[in-house]
């Protein structure tokens, strides 16, 4: 679901690479993305970059006042009781996900500036599998960032498995980038 005014002025800012200068009139009373991003020191990143960018904060450097959820199909920005929406790309859904032992959260729309999980700067070995296809879509070794995550731009309309292995344990869960699919994943426990 797109937020009307928001929305239509982060599409016109070209989330797809041009400039924040643009300018673009606002609802009244409303504060325009580009004066939010620039308070927020966001100024010249696309929704896109902004994601990649919250989510590898350091957890002791993230700002607690501002709120960044990743949905579906948009990115919500709150903070000083002002909220913005931009548009994420429509072919590639963002999903994070949190491996862990002993403790998780329950989390559906990934929190950039608030979800943790228990395995910080550990590395992972990580697949997803395409369930119609069997196809592998992401084969990596990564490092989790400071939160416990890490992420991935995934092909949107897929569902699948994703597997994750660390220190001899290995855990699969499911996943899904539809519309009513999770970008926050906290179920995929290592064993």
């Amino acid at each position: 679901m797109k937020r009307t005014v928001a929305a239509m002025i982060a599409l016109a800012l070209g989330l797809a690479g041009c400039s924040a200068a643009d300018e673009e009139s606002t609802a009244p009373g409303s504060v325009s993305p580009q004066s939010f991003l620039k308070s927020q020191g966001l100024s010249g990143m696309n929704a896109v970059e902004i994601v990649d960018y919250l989510d590898r904060v350091p957890v002791a450097a993230r700002d607690t006042d501002l709120m960044a959820s990743v949905r579906h199909d948009e990115l919500l920005l709150t903070a000083d009781g002002q909220e913005i929406a931009l548009d994420l790309p429509e072919e590639m859904t963002y999903v994070s996900i949190a491996p862990y032992v002993d403790e998780t959260h329950d989390c559906f729309y990934h929190s950039l500036t608030t979800c943790r999980g228990e395995l910080g700067n550990q590395p992972v070995q990580v697949a997803f599998v395409d369930g119609a296809t069997g196809e592998t879509l992401i084969e990596e070794e990564v490092t989790t960032f400071s939160n416990g995550f890490f992420g991935f731009w995934v092909p949107s309309h897929a569902t699948g498995t994703i597997e994750v292995s660390h220190q001899g344990r290995t855990g699969t869960t499911e996943f899904s980038t539809e519309e009513d699919g999770a970008t926050c994943v906290t179920d995929l426990q290592l064993v």
